[in-house]
């Protein structure tokens, strides 16, 4: 199915660099500092429990820069499904990077940025082009199917646009079937486009949709300025739901989107957008699958859903979901083990024929006992033949009683 540009972008509102010469050493000492990310949802204390060792995250962007330092050893070669210049481990736009170390960033040091599953690799699929779109969403569903097939246990889809696309809800689905948690980013309220309600494929059954919070109090320095689109601001305290995050019901979690330190070829920038609040949660999910590795994709979810910390109204809503992923206790919290992934609604059972009101009682009877009748008739037919049999015999014994009498 094709689609415009304007609607299918990456989650993407405003990206600003931070400035020249920002991978040198000394700066990206200070690039860690500043991941207030790691501090809000306690990852520190998560990697006690669980460091995404032995997970695959397929991250499906505009391509992995395998060079950065602070994904060195970390990314697997992957593929483009754009032209094929590259093998997924090459980034013309920065986006993919970003959201590639915001999931497994290194932590063997202090420099740059950490991801949230530090210990997971990276499977690259180049689905974005250079003005970080895609145009058809089949080429969306190819490279999912094709992460699937190639190892992927988590796919992040900082991506999407308003329309619906059967081919990737197709790939989706077979995702699903393969045990594999799809997480998305909701959308952003985008210039120029009339967006909502969340983004497809965020908004489809059984993907975990992604919104995004303010994080901190904005400093402005994300804001604007320089970047792929123009965006809003951001407001707030640090709970509440960023002003250009796209929300509704599909909603099913929040994580921080606002003036995150971001990896990119070259060095490093500033970025806020639901893009890259997805890899956070996308990078909690690597924790939990690498924490208990028989658990299925529906009770990672669950354990995801479960744990969060409730924000806005209690239990689920329309804005915030069931709250703000909580890495540390959807790894140690005890959570009740379910057979089906909880977004997805059951199937209704099948419809049950019934009798019309208006059927009178003798027809709605003869109906149920239909199969009765040959056997009545078979009664009746055999009692017929007695009462004929009794009568003959009857006449024989009148018959000999009457010959002995006047013998």
């Amino acid at each position: 199915m094709s689609r415009t540009a304007s609607v299918a972008l990456a989650c993407v509102v405003a990206i600003t660099v931070a400035g020249s010469g920002l991978s040198t050493p000394a700066y990206a000492d200070s690039i860690r500092d500043e991941q207030y990310q790691l501090r809000a949802l306690d990852v520190p204390t998560a990697w006690q429990s669980s460091t995404g060792a032995g997970v695959t995250v397929a991250v499906l962007d505009s391509g992995v820069d395998a060079s950065h330092p602070d994904l060195a050893g970390q990314v697997l070669p992957g593929a483009d499904f754009v032209d094929g210049s590259t093998d997924g481990r090459r980034d013309f736009v920065g986006h993919g990077t970003t959201v590639a170390a915001l999931i497994a960033g290194r932590n063997d040091d202090s420099a740059g940025v950490a991801g949230i599953a530090p210990a997971a690799k990276v499977l690259p699929v180049r689905v974005l082009d250079k003005q970080n779109k895609y145009d058809d969403a089949t080429v969306v569903a190819t490279g999912l199917r094709w992460a699937v097939d190639h190892g992927a246990k988590v796919v992040n889809l900082s991506l999407g646009g308003g329309a619906r696309s059967d081919a990737l809800a197709a790939a989706l689905d077979y995702a699903a079937a393969h045990d594999v948690v799809i997480v998305a980013c909701t959308g952003n309220v985008t210039a120029g486009a009339n967006y909502t309600e969340v983004w497809f494929p965020a908004r489809e059954p059984g993907v975990v949709a992604v919104a995004g919070l303010v994080g901190e109090e904005s400093t402005g320095a994300a804001a604007t300025g320089g970047g792929i689109a123009a965006g809003g601001g951001a407001g707030g305290g640090a709970d509440a739901l960023w002003t250009g995050s796209l929300t509704g019901p599909p909603t099913v979690l929040t994580a921080p989107a606002v003036n995150l330190i971001g990896a990119r070829p070259g060095g490093y920038w500033r970025v806020q957008g639901t893009s890259f609040a997805a890899p956070l949660v996308a990078g909690v999910a690597a924790l939990v699958r690498s924490r208990w590795p028989t658990l299925n994709a529906a009770n990672v979810i669950n354990r995801l859903i479960r744990t969060a910390r409730d924000l806005g109204p209690s239990g689920r809503d329309e804005r915030y979901g069931y709250g703000e992923v909580n890495p540390v206790a959807a790894l140690t919290a005890p959570v009740p083990v379910v057979r089906r992934n909880p977004l997805v609604a059951p199937k209704a059972p099948p419809a049950v024929a019934r009798f019309s009101e208006r059927t009178p009682l003798a027809d709605a009877r003869d109906a149920d006992h239909a199969w009765l009748t040959p056997l009545r008739a078979l009664i009746g037919a055999a009692v017929g033949l007695a009462v004929v049999v009794l009568i003959l015999l009857a006449g024989l014994v009148a018959i000999r009683r009457f010959t002995r009498h006047h013998a």
